[in-house]
């Protein structure tokens, strides 16, 4: 799935992942490919994404947004 990460002031990733994990307002949640339409606030936390070519990022958020439908996530954090 097409996934970016960006905060105001610059893109933190854009790109293919497999996997991301997000610390939700009520608790952590995964999405992974052809996940169901989603909009949630996110919490103070780590973003971990697996990409396509393999290993694991991870980004230290203090909150944010994701949206996402038809394998494309757009996380908004500050």
């Amino acid at each position: 799935m097409k996934v970016k990460i960006t905060k105001p002031d610059s893109i933190l990733f854009d790109g293919e992942a497999r996997l991301v994990q997000l610390p939700g307002t009520g608790g952590k949640f995964e999405i992974l490919e052809n996940h169901a339409p989603i909009i949630s606030s996110l919490g103070k936390g780590i973003v971990r994404l697996q990409p396509v070519e393999g290993g694991e990022q991870t980004f230290d958020i203090r909150g944010g947004v994701v949206k996402g439908q038809q394998n494309d996530l757009l996380i908004l954090v500050q």
